[in-house]
């Protein structure tokens, strides 16, 4: 890895956060997989610290946070009896995204607990700098995550969606369709007309497309908690400072202040060499 020319690292990340596998990247750039599994796990930790960094004293005025699937070495119906659930079974991204901007301020990979929900809505809170409204969907964890991480200094609301039964036959791969959604007010006064996760859930979609391991219905999968941490760093670090978004025209952190101009992938692989 240490040999390779900055072009070659910069068409191997780019490769990969465009939704390349692991592999494919080695058959189009010849770098060898175990170099690119290095190289992705070295820029993806850096870019969590230029994240960590950067994304502080926002003024987002809607958050919606929400979380999406994925697993490390097996899924949890094939964990035993024995093997270290820290390390291995179903894994959930925490995600936090601004309406307005499209920034994701925070996001965070963990189980699907008590103390990740905590955490990341503790770390989301800390980079805000005013009160914001908030939406979520009905996980129950967030509502005393919420308490503890904004105190009374949040418009929370959760949006409740009714699916309908799961089909059995060719559509069954199929998203299922939503029949009804409610809107509940938890805490401080959101404005209703406003509460919504259309923009994180379609932020998912993105996440799915970009991360090979995110994607459904293939054969790739994180095989250490430390690769989906690394590949979850690098999407968001690429998604907030370098891709451009349709709806604002320019990359996220632009529009929210937090850059002044868009950064680049060579930039990011520079910081990590």
């Amino acid at each position: 890895m240490n040999k390779l020319k900055i072009e070659k690292q910069t068409a191997v990340i780019r490769a990969l956060v465009e939704g390349s596998s692991i592999r494919s990247t080695e058959r189009m750039t010849g770098v060898h997989r175990d170099t690119i599994m290095r190289l992705m796990v070295q820029v993806g930790d850096t870019c969590g610290e230029v994240l960590d960094h950067t994304m502080r004293g926002l003024h987002c005025q809607r958050i919606e946070v929400d979380e999406i699937w994925a697993y490390v070495g097996k899924k949890q119906r094939h964990v035993q009896d024995g093997e270290n659930p820290a390390q291995v079974g179903d894994f959930y991204t925490w995600v936090a995204m601004d309406a307005d901007s499209k920034l994701v301020p925070s996001f965070r990979v963990g189980k699907r607990d008590a103390a990740n929900a905590h955490a990341f809505i503790t770390d989301l809170a800390s980079r805000l700098e005013n009160r914001v409204q908030l939406s979520s969907d009905a996980l129950r964890l967030y509502v005393d995550a919420v308490e503890a991480g904004f105190g009374p200094d949040v418009d929370y609301a959760q949006i409740v969606k009714a699916y309908e039964a799961e089909p059995l036959g060719p559509g069954r791969y199929s998203p299922p369709q939503v029949v009804s959604t409610s809107k509940f007010r938890i805490q401080g006064k959101p404005d209703m007309a406003l509460a919504s996760t259309s923009y994180v859930e379609r932020g998912n979609l993105t996440m799915r497309m970009s991360m090979r391991r995110f994607t459904r219905l293939t054969n790739a999968f994180s095989k250490k908690v430390e690769n989906l941490k690394a590949a979850v760093n690098l999407h968001f670090a690429y998604y907030n400072l370098v891709r451009f978004h349709k709806t604002v025209r320019m990359p996220p952190a632009m529009a929210a202040g937090v850059t002044h101009e868009p950064w680049s992938i060579q930039q990011l692989v520079e910081l990590s060499n």
